[in-house]
């Protein structure tokens, strides 16, 4: 099959397979190779530019520029080397699906939420310790001083946001992957978009901290991710509504969102959060900790019902139906082009 024709395809059983079998721990995931790079390129720039502003802007320009054309470039090659006429054609549909499957987090971010509900004792005054250490390796806030209220507010509140950083953005990008096979047969396809996305993640999560050098090191790919996730960000807040009835609430749901996640200083986390918290019916937001400091976060949903179990739930619930969406959407597109 051709790749115009197969692209997707690939999306669809990367996302089946990310559901099935998450991130295998026993195989070398494409994340871990980057981050591998960063921190080595870190070290040279930092014993380069030291304490010096200007430099560390340049060598964050530099490590971003390297990381994402060369994990772009690298899974280019792999599509290429894949439909090549080759002994191990065969293998190119479960390895490229495979490969595809290792930029989605559905499954590990909801096991990861799930497994903080499940560690909550079932009394008042049970003991909070170990839903805070899960917790604790989901989000970057302080959970040492979190009440039961507070552990479940953070739960709600990572996955409403890690879902466009971690579902709906790789999965917009192998879409656009996918469509341009189909104009351009020989071009980059959805594995090369994906990975120069997550190589853009990545570098956001690693360095894109205003504190110490990183706040020049990290500017570089803390502004490449924020603008490689503008666009998804603003297409789950129109398509989160569809699919969380009523729907005659879409425009109130959509505006009231807009209205809140202005208000964060990110152009996107605060309105993933906000799109979640008005269509499940969630207030969000308030104080966090994150170490000494202390940050005040809008409040998203003003004057509803603050986060429970079954509200956490419906959440990641309402992720799983919107990833349907879009798959289902990205087959209609393929076949309306085809024909």
């Amino acid at each position: 099959m051709t790749s115009e024709a197969m692209g997707g395809l690939l999306v669809l059983g990367a996302a089946l397979l990310d559901q099935l079998i998450g991130d295998p721990r026993r195989m070398l995931h494409p994340v871990v190779v980057m981050g591998w790079l960063i921190r080595q390129l870190r070290c040279g720039i930092e014993r380069w530019a030291g304490d010096h502003p200007m430099q560390l802007r340049i060598g964050g320009g530099l490590i971003t520029l390297i990381v994402v054309i060369g994990s772009a470039l690298t899974g280019w090659c792999l599509e290429r080397l894949l439909w090549l006429p080759s002994p191990w054609g065969w293998l190119s549909i479960p390895v490229l699906s495979l490969s595809l499957a290792s930029a989605l987090a559905a499954r590990s971010l909801r096991d990861s939420v799930l497994a903080v509900l499940d560690a909550l004792p079932s009394s008042a005054d049970g003991d909070l310790k170990p839903s805070r250490q899960k917790l604790s390796w989901i989000v970057g806030r302080d959970v040492q001083s979190l009440d039961r209220a507070g552990l479940l507010r953070a739960a709600a509140e990572t996955a409403s946001e890690n879902a466009v950083d971690g579902v709906f953005a790789p999965l917009f990008w192998m879409g656009i992957g996918a469509l341009l096979w189909m104009v351009v047969p020989s071009g980059p396809g959805p594995l090369a978009l994906a990975w120069g996305f997550k190589a853009s993640s990545t570098l956001d999560s690693m360095l894109g901290y205003r504190s110490g050098r990183l706040r020049w090191l990290g500017t570089a790919g803390a502004r490449l991710d924020d603008l490689l996730t503008w666009l998804p960000c603003r297409l789950v807040m129109l398509t989160l509504p569809l699919v969380c009835p009523p729907w005659t609430l879409w425009g109130q749901r959509v505006q009231a969102a807009e209205q809140d996640g202005a208000a964060d200083p990110s152009p996107n986390a605060g309105r993933s959060e906000a799109i979640y918290a008005h269509c499940i019916g969630i207030q969000l937001g308030g104080e966090n900790r994150y170490g000494e400091r202390v940050v005040q976060k809008p409040v998203l949903g003003a004057g509803q019902p603050t986060a429970n179990v079954s509200l956490v739930r419906a959440v990641l619930s309402a992720s799983s139906r919107l990833e349907l969406f879009w798959l289902s959407a990205l087959v209609i597109i393929q076949l309306a082009i085809i024909t």
